[in-house]
């Protein structure tokens, strides 16, 4: 996990230098190390920039959290003289498989980021659909040989900006100095650029259903044991590490699978797994997170919301998440506080993120998406506007704190598989309650009575909700939110509580185009 900086210049020369690397630690002084240095919260433990030939610049922070000693960045650009020099943030979970089916000395390094390398050595950025996992990336050869790349459903961050001399990628809208922040925009997930080629698709958010499974004449319980399988090997996967990964233990269904999975793997080894919780003292999420913990027998840590702390990490939790959107800030600040606790702890957490989105866990989908295929439809659409929501808000405070966030439930198979189940499957309960079939499928994993807990949303459960909403009612007077809303150039802002993150926004980032960069929950 990381940040990466890149600048791509057809025309204009960069710097000097061909493939040599900067020493470590090296100390910033030009305009494009100020990019990098930027996005040092994103990557304490180490630093790395290169000057690819005469048109490109390199630059990384990393987080280490595979192959500690060996997985220094830039990757690459010593095997040839037109080789592949590389910066990639995220982890590839395939890379073991993808050792035995590519040369070795493609690889270079043990680190999983080093498949990602092997790829663009063996086949081209036509082989990115190989990788399995959460990853952004930018190469160039010193040649003029360009790419940057995004995962499929966006759950690492990656921007671009076209100005008139060259094209700038950062992982945050921070990194870009003022003057390129008017031409920002976000990277589309799934896709590859080069300047030759333009961009390009090489993967859909949510796998095409292809040769899926028929599973109308199967038995539930045969179902719902597949089910349990693809999650558990995927919770399993995600683990992967040289450093301990502990989990955000939310009180809710998802995120006590996780935790009930990656216990009972630890547990194996010897291990005790450590979860991490937030709340106000009385809130029901913290409530039940406690008794999850108590019942996997985990190291439990959890932090407590306060109402001062929360309205004062306001301003640093809205330039952190790069949005104004109501909802997302107000899941956001209680995350931040959830992240500092973990930081402490450990450099790996997972979440339960993508499980609503794949086994309808909201009531609207099935209150408005009842037509025949509509609730596929509209499954698939959340999930790949996730990238610009929950995922952003993950991604940007955990590594914030210079923590790394996984999702198990947005690995590759298991979205194959969910959505390969019939739309009957994730429909409600005769009592009205959802995701049923994931229930059934974790049967003796979790509590009884924690395992059917109604959902809250996150906002709501925590107590941060309260905590927040209220507080923009006294904040922001009438007249003052009409005169504000109605203003040239203003976008949508749909409450006091909009408008008071929107002002810190414009502060933080005053050159940001929303219309550009961000994506919108349907209600504030």
């Amino acid at each position: 996990m990381c940040g990466i900086a890149a600048i791509h210049s057809a025309h204009t020369s960069i710097g000097t230098g061909h493939s040599t690397p900067t020493a470590r630690g090296a100390a910033p002084g030009t305009a494009v190390e100020a990019m990098l240095d930027r996005l040092a919260h994103r990557g304490p433990d180490d630093s790395g920039t290169r000057t690819v030939g005469n048109h490109t610049w390199l630059g990384h922070r990393r987080l280490s959290i595979v192959d500690l000693d060996g997985g220094h960045q830039p990757l690459g650009g010593t095997q040839r003289d037109d080789d592949w020099s590389l910066v990639c943030n995220g982890e590839i979970y395939n890379h073991a498989a993808l050792r035995e089916q590519m040369p070795a000395t493609a690889f270079g390094s043990s680190s999983d980021s080093a498949a990602a390398l092997a790829v663009l050595r063996t086949d081209g950025p036509g082989g990115l659909h190989r990788l399995r996992g959460m990853w952004a990336l930018c190469a160039a050869t010193p040649t003029g040989g360009f790419v940057a790349a995004r995962d499929a459903v966006g759950i690492k961050p990656l921007y671009w900006a076209h100005t008139d001399t060259a094209v700038h990628f950062a992982s945050e809208l921070r990194a870009f100095a003022p003057e390129v922040q008017p031409s920002a925009e976000i990277f589309p997930p799934g896709h590859w650029w080069s300047p030759q080629d333009g961009l390009n698709r090489f993967a859909e958010p949510v796998p095409a259903p292809g040769a899926a499974t028929d599973w109308s004449a199967v038995p539930d319980e045969t179902v719902e044991k597949a089910t349990f399988e693809v999650v558990a090997d995927s919770v399993r996967r995600h683990l992967m590490a040289d450093v301990e990964v502990g989990v955000f233990l939310s009180g809710g269904l998802d995120s006590g699978v996780v935790a009930a999975v990656a216990a009972e793997t630890y547990a194996r080894q010897g291990r005790r797994l450590k979860t991490f919780s937030v709340g106000t003292e009385d809130s029901p999420d913290l409530r039940a997170a406690r008794e999850t913990a108590r019942f996997l027998g985990t190291e439990h840590h959890e932090v407590l919301l306060d109402a001062e702390a929360s309205r004062k990490a306001l301003d640093d939790v809205v330039a952190c998440v790069e949005s104004f959107d109501a909802s997302l800030i107000r899941s956001a600040v209680p995350n931040w506080f959830l992240s500092e606790l973990a930081a402490r702890h450990v450099k790996v957490v997972l979440t339960g993120e993508g499980a609503d989105e794949l086994f309808a866990g909201y009531g609207y989908y099935h209150e408005q998406h009842t037509a025949p295929g509509a609730l596929d439809a509209e499954l698939r659409r959340t999930v790949g506007a996730l990238h610009g929501l929950n995922l952003q808000r993950c991604d940007r405070v955990t590594m914030a704190h210079g923590l790394e966030a996984r999702v198990p439930f947005l690995d590759h198979d298991v979205m194959a598989h969910a959505m390969s189940l019939p739309a009957h499957m994730k429909g409600l309960e005769d009592d009205g309650m959802e995701k049923g079939h994931l229930r059934r499928a974790f049967t003796g994993r979790l509590p009884e009575h924690l395992l059917w807990r109604r959902k809250e949303q996150f906002g709501t459960g925590s107590g941060a909700e309260g905590l927040l909403s209220p507080v923009w009612e006294s904040r922001i007077a009438d007249e003052e939110f009409a005169d504000a809303v109605s203003g040239e150039g203003t976008p949508e802002l749909r409450s006091k509580e909009e408008l008071g993150y929107y002002r810190t926004f414009r502060k933080a980032l005053p050159g940001i185009r929303p219309e550009s960069v961000l994506t919108r929950f349907a209600t504030a």
